[in-house]
């Protein structure tokens, strides 16, 4: 049957997803023949806040089955639209809304978006087509290099040994251990992350704070001197360009910690602090509501008040000529990765990234948002995060739900919308430099999630030492890779949270950021994800290839293969495999016409038969047929 309307079909949408501002773009609906009009139906258009705009329709096209009627929109703002068909037939009005992700459906359903985003938005290149590796600096590796100023009050620990997470009688956590990774440990890694496909480095907060976290601030212009002095850093960065790895630093601005230069709650410096009297330089950054013992923090921890990201000498503090952005991109800093991004006002981000890509349109920035960014509300506000002005990228938390739950025995179409719906609703300059992950640092651990009990309602005694047995292992470890899969060659950057590729373990925080297991890695792990980077190296679909999905509507659909193509020159193909069966699709060409000149990539293919592994993969290329 005909679709009415199909956001993926570029004889409906002319253009697939978001689109420039002052571009036109062709929307076209198929009514069936038996629909009786009064007249031709509309495109209606409207951005929040604002009416809607009519455009009319005309008669393009007519079969024995459906007459085809057409407009064209050029946008003049940059905005998230939404848009919807409306018709008359007897004197009743009619709606056209979208149902099951892209297609239309009459007189029930949701809006259709359109994101319209800036004519000279462009995002850095250096990160597409590459591999991420995140790294929670205190526990990947320890250099052994004696560090001076480190502060009397922390706990040294050995490594890998749990770390602490009960509270003292008064309820708190204090974060106080450390186990002593530094900038020189990661530098002596450099040629391990090479040799694992690794082209950036993102590293969790490395800036002077009193928690091991480091999301507490106390220095802004000062590395904690347990990882190593400015200068350090700055080798590192050198060291690691020689190796074609640029570095990303993490900010943490919409608050400070208590224990800091700014705030000085502990009178650990000089008595200049916001908490020691009102005649402080940084007064005017925080809110106090009965001065100096109660005040605005963060989600309500003491320990980590809230700053007012607007005030012009904070602002300026941070984004300024002489201000913190600028300081670490000097010192080789390749751009930024924002904390807690919908927490930090239009305003701030503006200047934010006008500071960033003064100093460099090379230089990138990523914020921390956890749904959908292209039409996410905070706070009351509909964000811009990705029109153009603010951000480069996000961390793609969608796709880490969708190919979890996929992975785990999800419907698979359930799995392409939620994947689709990011692609289609994003940016095509933000898709392709997409911070992709199956773990991070503030969730439990990939191969946790997928092999062993769910954690949701347990105990922190319950996740510490709580390990997967020798079957959960295997069972994480396989699905594991087909998630892996998944996340190489789907559009965006691949990101490995450190360890993962060594099988480490850990439930959340703070048994999601153990140490390093140097020496006792997975070595098949390891030589599997170096695979992936290979693989994808080789392809230079990669980079910028637009993705859509294949067999999902075919005879052969099975819920235990997706596959994907990315497109270039010559597409490649993509399937992936969930199960532990050995699957064989054979008939390629008859299963995939629009297609031709099938050939081997990597995994089986001969006879024209895709053979896949089990949790394995397979690539083949193809000439699309237009």
């Amino acid at each position: 049957m005909t679709p009415i309307y199909d956001t993926w079909n570029l004889n409906y949408k002319s253009i697939f997803g978001a689109i420039k501002r002052a571009e036109m773009c062709k929307f076209s609906v198929r009514l069936p023949k038996d629909i009786s009009l009064d007249f031709p139906p509309v495109l209606v258009l409207f951005r929040t806040g604002f009416k809607e705009r009519f455009l009319n329709m005309e008669l393009t096209a007519e079969t024995d089955e459906y007459n085809q009627y057409t407009t064209s929109y050029t946008p003049r703002y940059t905005d998230v639209h939404y848009y919807y068909f409306s018709y008359t037939s007897g004197g009743i009005r009619h709606y056209i809304k979208k149902i099951n992700c892209h297609e239309g459906n009459i007189d029930n359903g949701d809006l259709f978006q359109l994101t319209v985003y800036d004519e000279n938005y462009k995002t850095p290149d250096f990160l597409k087509g590459g591999v991420m590796y995140q790294i929670f600096p205190d526990r990947f590796c320890k250099s052994g290099k004696v560090h001076e100023n480190v502060p009397q009050d922390r706990v040294m620990r050995e490594w890998g040994e749990t770390p602490y997470y009960r509270p003292d009688q008064n309820g708190h956590v204090w974060n106080n251990d450390y186990f002593g990774g530094d900038f020189a440990g990661i530098q002596s890694k450099l040629g391990y992350l090479r040799d694992l496909g690794v082209t950036c480095i993102y590293l969790n907060p490395i800036f002077e704070s009193h928690e091991n976290h480091r999301y507490n601030t106390a220095n802004y212009m000062k590395a904690d001197p347990l990882l190593g002095t400015n200068d350090d850093f700055e080798e590192l960065c050198t060291e690691a360009k020689k190796y074609g790895i640029s570095v990303i630093l993490d900010g943490v601005f919409s608050h400070t910690g208590a224990d800091s230069v700014y705030f000085n709650k502990f009178n650990r410096y000089e008595p200049v602090g916001a908490f020691n009297t009102k005649e402080s330089p940084y007064y005017k950054w925080y809110s106090f509501i009965n001065y100096p013992n109660v005040y605005e923090a963060w989600w309500g921890i003491d320990t980590l008040p809230n700053v007012w990201e607007n005030n012009e000498s904070y602002t300026e503090f941070i984004c300024g000529d002489e201000g913190v952005l600028k300081y670490w991109l000097s010192k080789g800093a390749a751009g930024w990765r924002l904390d807690v991004a919908d927490e930090l006002p239009d305003q701030f981000l503006n200047n934010l990234r006008r500071s960033v890509k003064d100093y460099g349109e090379d230089k990138i920035v990523i914020g921390e948002v956890w749904e959908d960014a292209s039409n996410k509300e905070s706070y009351g506000i509909k964000r811009r995060y990705l029109l153009g002005k603010q951000l480069d990228s996000v961390m793609n938390y969608p796709f880490r739900e969708a190919i979890i739950s996929y992975i785990k025995g999800g419907s698979v179409k359930n799995f392409i919308y939620s994947i689709m719906t990011i692609v289609e609703n994003y940016p095509k300059p933000t898709v392709d430099v997409l911070m992709n992950f199956v773990s991070t640092h503030d969730i439990e651990r990939a191969i946790n999630r997928l092999g062993g009990e769910n954690c949701d309602d347990k105990s922190k005694d319950w996740m510490a030492e709580k390990y997967l047995n020798e079957q959960q292992y295997t069972n994480g470890k396989n699905m594991l890779k087909s998630a892996m899969a998944l996340m190489f060659f789907l559009p965006g950057v691949p990101s490995i949270y450190y360890g993962d590729e060594a099988g480490l373990q850990g439930y959340k925080d703070p048994f999601n950021r153990r140490c390093y297991p140097w020496g006792n890695e997975d070595r098949e792990l390891i030589e599997y994800v170096s695979e992936l980077s290979r693989v994808r190296k080789s392809l230079p679909n990669m980079k910028e290839g637009r993705t859509y999905f294949v067999l999902n509507d075919t005879e052969v659909f099975d819920e235990r293969v997706v596959a994907f193509t990315r497109q270039g020159d010559i597409d490649s193909i993509v399937f992936v495999n969930r199960s532990c069966d050995d699957i064989r699709i054979e008939n390629i060409p008859e299963l995939l016409p629009r297609f031709k000149d099938f050939g081997a990539v990597c995994g089986y293919f001969e006879n024209n038969t895709v053979e896949i592994k089990p949790y394995g993969y397979t690539i083949i290329s193809a000439k699309f047929i237009d």
